[in-house]
């Protein structure tokens, strides 16, 4: 049994005036109480003002991409014990970032997914996305054709029990030779691929950069949507009826956001020419919130030097940016996070996987303070700790 003691607590969905103590047990949340009780037999962590909130959750990572400019073309490259280095690695960045759950969204050959077990957080993952012959990302593997290919491929996913589907609707910035603001579905083979997975008991996320295959993919059923650029040949549009139809479907929306530099100069030529940029995203991403869509956040971790895993602060931090509310934020990466992943995580309440983190400050009013982070509980097991400097003698 733990017993933490903080000085407040966001618990997924709002914030606790402290003092607080979340006590623990066999891996799970036993009671969330005020104030700093005597709890028999437990092992007491005091965090002095630390706020406590859920693990972090990143909906969006690819762990095999090693952070490095280019790194999902360099993927079929690497050896098998390059490829677990890299892994191990990611995980371990993302650990000390607070984040405590991630769902990998494109590997090659299964290197992800069939190694989830493995690790010390939880790992949720699609296995090589679905995408079109040389369409983006085809070197991870998930390359189909066909109506009766598609299913093919969705009943493989799920035999190799896959957490969730992923394919690929429009072409990608990191892929030459796709077009960002093209599709490369039908909405008919989308909606195949949806019925099929959903008959198998699996979500569908969809890669969707373009206006065009966001509105197919939301009209085809999916349950999330990746990046939702929504670019055309006028630039980044979001209509009005499309925020409608996403929030009436409560689609999760996770906008990838989150950077620590600039991608290299090819990749900012690319973004110039589909009038893409980070102004016109954050706008899409405030109307949105104001229009009721459900976001949860992701980072694309790992496919570049300014997307390196272990960046869900930054992207919060955008959200804020956004004219998005503190709440609402830390929510898309605790509470609204686990609903989409389906997983007990992201809340602080009886009953919930005891997956917390300790930071300085206090994100409700200083997203920032999740830079800090100080404690890593995960499964009611303390994973990670840096003494608060209001606890250093």
């Amino acid at each position: 049994m733990l017993a933490l003691r903080a000085g407040r607590a966001f618990d997924g969905e709002r914030s606790i005036a402290g003092p607080v103590t979340v006590i623990t047990e066999n891996g799970t949340i036993k009671a969330v109480e005020q104030g700093h009780p005597d709890v028999a037999g437990a092992e007491v962590v005091d965090l002095g003002t630390a706020t406590v909130l859920p693990g972090l959750i990143d909906t969006h990572v690819h762990l095999g991409a090693d952070s490095e400019n280019g790194a999902l073309d360099r993927l079929p490259d690497f050896t098998a014990e390059h490829l677990d280095a890299v892994i191990k690695d990611s995980l371990e960045r993302q650990l000390r970032a607070g984040v405590t759950t991630v769902r990998d969204l494109g590997d090659r050959q299964w290197s992800v997914l069939e190694q989830r077990s493995k690790h010390r957080q939880r790992v949720l993952a699609s296995g090589p996305p679905i995408t079109c012959p040389r369409g983006h990302c085809w070197s991870m593997g998930g390359e189909t054709s066909g109506d009766d290919a598609l299913r093919r491929a969705v009943r493989d996913r799920a035999e190799r029990q896959a957490d969730v589907v992923k394919i690929m609707a429009s072409g990608g910035f990191a892929t030459p030779g796709t077009a960002v603001d093209d599709c490369q579905f039908t909405e008919h083979e989308l909606r195949v691929v949806v019925e099929e997975a959903h008959s198998h008991g699996l979500p569908v996320t969809a890669h969707a950069h373009s206006l065009a295959a966001v509105q197919r993919a939301v009209a085809a059923g999916v349950d999330g949507i990746e990046h939702c650029t929504c670019l055309t040949d006028r630039g980044m549009q979001m209509p009005v009826e499309l925020m409608d139809a996403l929030a009436e479907a409560d689609i999760a929306v996770c906008h990838t956001l989150g950077n620590t530099q600039d991608p290299p100069p090819h990749v900012m030529e690319a973004f110039e020419r589909a009038g893409m940029s980070i102004p016109a995203k954050l706008n899409i991403v405030g109307r949105m919130h104001d229009h009721g869509v459900r976001a949860v956040s992701g980072t694309d971790g790992g496919i570049g030097a300014g997307k390196p895993h272990g960046i869900t602060a930054h992207a919060l931090a955008q959200m804020i940016e956004a004219g998005v509310p503190n709440a609402v934020v830390l929510a898309s990466a605790t509470s609204q996070a686990a609903k989409a992943l389906s997983v007990s995580k992201g809340v602080l309440k009886p009953g919930w996987d005891a997956d917390i983190i300790a930071v300085q400050g206090d994100p409700m009013r200083d997203i920032t303070a999740l830079h800090h982070v100080t404690t890593v509980v995960m499964g009611g097991q303390i994973a990670t700790t840096v003494l608060p400097t209001d606890r250093r003698e």
